[in-house]
């Protein structure tokens, strides 16, 4: 396939442009709809690689899928691939693994430092790709990621969870619709307060994660605006606090900061705030909340239930005595979507990161089996990705604006 026909394959944005659909109309499209028999007999043949994060998925359970093979440095994580997904071969490397020529396609839950490495190998050997968050750790892994997709032609996904956890899909149906008017201005915040706990191993070994700049894994908290929206962030200002802890002492990133909170430019000129924390006196969260003129959507937070703010022409009256407008706020009951003909029977039930792990495993292997573009395709990806690689540059220059690559174009 030449390079242009690909970009043209790969460029959801256009597609979605050209087909009058917003992004918010593929999360509530047909394609999610899957009432009745599966419309394929076709078995993807799966390869599963890293056994922590690869444990939480459900490709075994897919009407279209089989889990060929699995793929764990320690023999007991191989051990435990084998015994979730009933395999009974499993290889001692991922390069072994990939040797494997009936393994279609491979889930790639290996640590983020490795991901870019993984990816272009995993292509190159004629592989489809799931990976896990983030895309990349750096800019010129983002450019080298896109180039092997391109040349490869073969599908990339990214299994970002926020895209697909329940509160995101009732916000991207809300846009769909038109509930929220014009959106103005979001904000998510992606809290995980004790990771220094993953720091090292038992024997005192550092970790991937020992000093991994917050903003490094920033797509837990960009997706919650860019799958709801379409919108690509095109600026950044960005400040992280640090308090000279010896445990960020000696790590591989450089990286001074706890927490980085950063302030995002979005292609229509509208403002994002996203925050990513590993330590504070803050509560363990993912969640977004999205402000409209004609309403507001608020994600839920450990004892503040997800609800909306609608626009009123109700007046009232401040604590200043003025007249005002009163919006009504109320709770929203959340749907659960994973209960819905949205999945295949098989995945109608509860799955880690707010419902998302079922919705990621059909969303794969749903595009490859239907020869299309999964929702969190690769230039999805690096938009979810990048912002956060610029804002760490930004931090590190004391919240100098900078400019995110567009990889769109």
């Amino acid at each position: 396939m030449m390079t242009k026909e690909i970009d043209n394959q790969l460029n959801r944005r256009k597609f979605l442009n050209l087909a009058g659909m917003s992004a918010a109309a593929l999360t509530v499209s047909s394609r999610f709809a899957f009432a009745g028999p599966p419309s394929s007999d076709r078995k993807l043949r799966m390869g599963i690689v890293g056994g922590r994060f690869g444990l939480g998925f459900y490709f075994h359970e897919h009407p279209n899928c089989i889990v060929e093979a699995v793929s764990d440095l320690l023999p007991n994580r191989r051990a435990d691939l084998m015994k979730t997904y009933k395999c009974s071969k499993s290889y001692e490397s991922l390069d072994k693994l990939l040797a494997d020529s009936k393994i279609e396609a491979v889930f790639l839950a290996t640590p983020a430092p490795d991901h870019a490495r993984h990816v272009i190998a995993s292509l190159n050997a004629g592989k489809h790709v799931l990976c896990a968050v983030p895309a990349a750790l750096t800019i010129e892994e983002c450019h080298q990621i896109l180039a092997a997709v391109k040349r490869t032609g073969l599908t990339y996904m990214m299994a970002e969870t926020s895209v697909y956890r329940q509160d995101t899909i009732s916000a991207k149906k809300f846009y769909k619709e038109g509930k929220f008017g014009k959106i103005f201005s979001s904000a998510a915040q992606y809290y995980h307060p004790g990771l220094e706990t993953l720091y090292f191993e038992k024997n005192g070994k550092p970790t991937w994660r020992h000093g991994l700049p917050p903003m490094l894994y920033p797509t837990h908290v960009t997706a919650f605006l860019i799958s709801v929206t379409g919108e690509r962030l095109t600026n950044v200002t960005c400040l992280g606090w640090g308090d000279d802890s010896p445990l960020l002492k000696g790590n591989p990133y450089k990286n001074p900061f706890w927490n980085e909170t950063a302030f995002f430019k979005t292609n229509r000129g509208n403002a994002f705030t996203g925050e990513v924390c590993w330590k504070g006196a803050l509560v363990g969260t993912e969640r977004g909340e999205w402000h409209g003129d004609k309403m507001s959507f608020y994600a839920e937070y450990k004892g503040v239930d997800t609800h909306q703010v609608l626009a009123s022409e109700k007046l009232g009256t401040d604590d200043g005595g003025f007249r005002i407008t009163e919006p009504e706020m109320k709770p929203y009951k959340q749907p659960l979507w994973w209960e819905t003909d949205m999945l295949p029977k098989s995945l109608h039930h509860e799955s880690g990161h707010g419902g998302s792990h079922t919705f990621i495993t059909h969303e794969f292997v749903d595009a490859i089996i239907n020869n299309r573009q999964p929702e969190v395709n690769i230039y999805e990806a690096l938009a979810y990705t990048a912002p956060g690689i610029i804002a760490h540059a930004s931090a590190l220059k004391n919240g100098e604006y900078m400019s995110i690559p567009d990889f769109d174009k």
